[in-house]
């Protein structure tokens, strides 16, 4: 046999053929081969059937059979066999295997090598792919790389000594002398990766940031450097050294948080960034943005807030969609901080509803929602709901739940209340939740003094046009309900209209033999007319007959409702009136309507996006999370999450579910003992518990988690299942970073509503990074104490 092809004749062969079994044919050709030289120990060419081996494997073919043979690269003397082994270590090898730990001491041979091109291939495959094993074994030698005058090995090393600490948080006091002196350094590749690595090291021990923090005039001045010179290899569209600039507002972010006199130190420099940089390229809007968030992130200034908001608002003008959502975005987060800031930029973030960018218009209508308030409540209104008419199917329910519960909160009268929430149901159609029905019809029962002018309004709407089932449902309960006002022409607000009872019903009947009529709409109507019977007074043997066809009715629902309403006529005819009379004005404790449109779209008006978990997609989180009691008999409910904020805790109009319940807790005078629900020695969780008097059925748990460990846990998230007797709104966390050492915690307010007094059973989801690693906790909490309750 000759000698082995070379990769590029490979690479020619496979792409010369024509289909994919001509394909696979080749590929299994050459593996057979280069299976056979390795049984050989063919040493010659292993190198290149290596090679080929990697080609095979980035086409999606399995190269497992080549590891060992890796190992055999990287341990010979020939820097091109190095090379390719290296290469074939970072593609197939990771942590989860142990093959990996076999080339620990060719590694730490190579680390110590005369060559430093050698000793880049060492750190650069212990940066990509070293295990928590490998990074404590070689930890001292990438220590020592660090002061090598090699700026080659010193960039590299600077990157692995990233990768050491992430994965081996507890050898960060290690690196911080050497970090310390790297800051000095005027090389770019090397003081690049000395921020990175102060940044890893602040992020993950606070002694270490105290440290840093010393040194912030060094930092600053680095900032400024950079800012003020130019260097024509390193600039960005104009902009000197952007990457080192982020990482520079990065690291000011890390430092200035919780730090008055870190915040007040940078300020200055945070406006000269803020005003000097140019918007004109990508790499001007990365400078900026992160200059935002360096500014919301940390305790900065008012002026300086405001600043970051009017930046955000000039990337709203930009031409770039992705610059105009990154913009929206951010606004969102800044929109209960900063109200009156973001507030001055409605104009331009209405304008964005009128995007074609469907991704834009989400955030857009989410902000819009977030700045409605009483004085802007009528403007507002009109431009949403001229985005209903043309917005895309997907975001009309999101749009018309948003309406509702403006409305809802800062409506200026109750007319303009109902208006509102009529031209929404016209202009929506069927894109409107199920309880928007019950949700109006709550709202006109406790408007009595314009029953006259809405069952008119209702009437003119369907009575040449029915497509609107929503909107039809409720005409037809009010003219049910409120028909007599109709025919008497009880409407100050609007020119009477002459009906008879023939013509009523004679629109009623149509909705009822319409073949675009739903069920429920037939059901609303049936019963609409049976009402009419007790308010008519001429036509109530017309009713009658309309009421007993509809008691062979092949819909179950119709026919059950048509014989009982005929058992009435016959059998209980002196009882009709009582049965059929208007319904009373509701109790005060029941006029929380709308509550499953607020406690569920509470989100699309105050939480941010990153906060925000919906119920409705089945790959949400709280899917994911209902699914862990698969195997359970009880059904469980989606939580919502509800944005808590000191000024909507304490409004009046209704920021909670206990001002859904309209009335003003207070807590039991005996406090509930609290419970720990989880710890697991580093992350430990505790619930509080409040059971205000004034609702019995309502239980406020309290969460409280708390770090005891060495190093910061960050991206905490907690979520929550109950079974379905019980309601459940898990309010937004205060905050989502644990710092080390129970230096403080992460507060969340859990609300329960339990009128069944059943025990509490709940199933705990607890996601978070601890050591650069993601970890997923599940547990279920059984022992709420009775008084929880009972």
């Amino acid at each position: 046999m000759g000698p082995p092809l070379r990769l590029h004749e490979l690479i020619r062969a496979i792409r010369s053929v024509k289909t994919q079994n001509e394909e696979r044919e080749v590929i299994q050709r050459e593996c057979a081969e280069i299976r056979s030289s390795f049984r050989d120990e063919d040493s010659m060419y292993r190198g290149r059937s290596v090679a080929k081996l990697l080609y095979m494997h980035m086409l999606g073919y399995p190269a497992h059979f080549g590891q060992m043979e890796c190992l055999k690269l990287i341990a010979s003397p020939k820097f091109t066999d190095k090379r390719i082994g290296y290469l074939g270590a970072m593609m197939l090898l990771d942590e989860r295997q142990d093959a990996h730990l076999l080339i620990t001491n060719s590694m730490k041979r190579d680390l110590e090598h005369s060559s430093s091109v050698v000793q880049g291939l060492a750190l650069c495959t212990l940066a990509c792919m070293g295990s928590t094993e490998m990074c404590r074994d070689l930890a001292g030698e990438v220590e020592h790389l660090l002061k090598t005058s090699n700026s080659h090995v010193k960039k590299k090393a600077v990157l692995c000594a990233v990768h050491i600490i992430r994965k081996v948080p507890e050898l960060v006091e290690m690196f911080i002398p050497a970090a310390e002196e790297l800051l000095a350094e005027k090389r770019h590749g090397v003081l690049y990766g000395a921020v990175l690595l102060v940044t890893e090291i602040c992020q993950r021990n606070p002694e270490g940031c105290k440290r840093f923090r010393k040194i912030l005039p060094l930092l600053l001045q680095k900032l400024r450097q950079v800012m003020s010179g130019y260097s024509p290899e390193h600039a960005v569209a104009g902009i000197t050294d952007p990457f080192l600039q982020v990482r520079l507002l990065r690291l000011f972010r890390v430092l200035g948080q919780n730090n008055e006199s870190v915040c007040d130190a940078m300020s200055d420099l945070l406006a000269q960034v803020s005003t000097c940089t140019e918007t004109q390229s990508n790499a001007g809007n990365a400078v900026l943005y992160e200059t935002v968030l360096t500014i919301v992130e940390t305790k900065s200034a008012s002026g300086l807030r405001v600043l970051a908001v009017n930046i955000l608002g000039r990337f709203l003008l930009s031409n770039d969609k992705n610059i105009r959502y990154v913009a929206l975005t951010s606004l969102q987060r800044l929109v209960q901080s900063d109200h009156a800031a973001v507030q001055r930029h409605r104009g331009t973030i209405v304008e964005c509803l009128r995007q074609t960018d469907a991704s834009v218009n989400k955030r857009a209508l989410e902000l819009s929602f977030a700045l409605v308030n009483d004085l802007n409540i009528r403007v507002m209104m009109k431009e949403l709901q001229k985005f209903l008419r043309n917005c895309s199917p997907e975001l009309k329910e999101q749009c018309t739940s948003g309406i509702f519960l403006c409305a809802e909160k800062f409506s200026p009268s109750k007319r303009w209340h109902i208006d509102t929430i009529m031209e929404t149901l016209i202009t929506a159609g069927e894109s409107v939740r199920d309880d928007a029905v019950s949700h109006l019809i709550q709202l006109i029962i406790g408007s009595s003094e314009l029953h006259g002018y809405i069952v008119q309004r209702l009437y003119k709407s369907i009575r040449n046009d029915i497509v609107q089932q929503p909107l039809v449902q409720v005409a037809s309960w009010c003219i049910g309900e409120y028909g007599d006002l109709l025919l008497h022409g009880v409407c100050d607000e609007e020119e009477p209209l002459h009906v008879t009872e023939d013509d009523v019903l004679d629109v009623l009947e149509g909705v009822l033999q319409s073949h675009i009529s739903q069920p429920s709409t037939r059901a609303y109507t049936l019963t609409a007319i049976m009402k009419l019977s007790t308010r008519f007074q001429i036509s109530v043997n017309r009713i009658r007959r309309v009421v007993s066809i509809y008691g062979c009715c092949h819909d179950v629902e119709l026919q059950q409702r048509a014989v009982e309403y005929n058992a009435l006529f016959k059998k209980y005819d002196h009882m009709r009136g009582a049965i059929l009379e208007k319904m009373p004005l509701p109790e005060k404790s029941n006029t929380g309507i709308g509550e499953s449109i607020i406690a569920e779209n509470k989100d699309i008006v105050e939480n941010p996006p990153e906060n925000n978990l919906s119920s409705n997609g089945p790959a949400s989180h709280v899917t994911d999370l209902l699914g862990l009691l698969e195997n359970s008999t009880e059904n469980l409910l989606t939580p919502a999450i509800v944005a808590t904020s000191t000024v909507n805790q304490n409004d009046s109009s209704g920021g909670s579910l206990l001002d859904l319940l309209d009335e003003t807790p207070t807590p039991t005078p005996a406090p509930l003992p609290s419970i720990e629900v989880y710890n697991n020695g580093s992350l430990q969780v505790e619930f509080s518990f409040l059971r205000p008097s004034a609702s019995p059925s309502l239980l406020i748990i309290n969460s409280r988690a708390i770090n005891n460990s060495s190093t910061n846990i960050t991206d905490f998230l907690l979520q929550a299942a109950v079974p379905k007797s019980v309601q459940l709104q898990l309010q937004a966390p205060s905050g989502n970073l644990l710092a080390a050492f129970g230096e403080g915690s992460v507060t969340q307010s859990i609300r329960l509503l339990n009128p069944q007094k059943v025990p509490i059973r709940m199933r705990l989801r607890l996601s978070f990074t601890h050591n650069g690693n993601p970890m997923l906790e599940v547990c279920e909490v059984n022992n709420f104490p009775e008084g929880t309750w009972q």
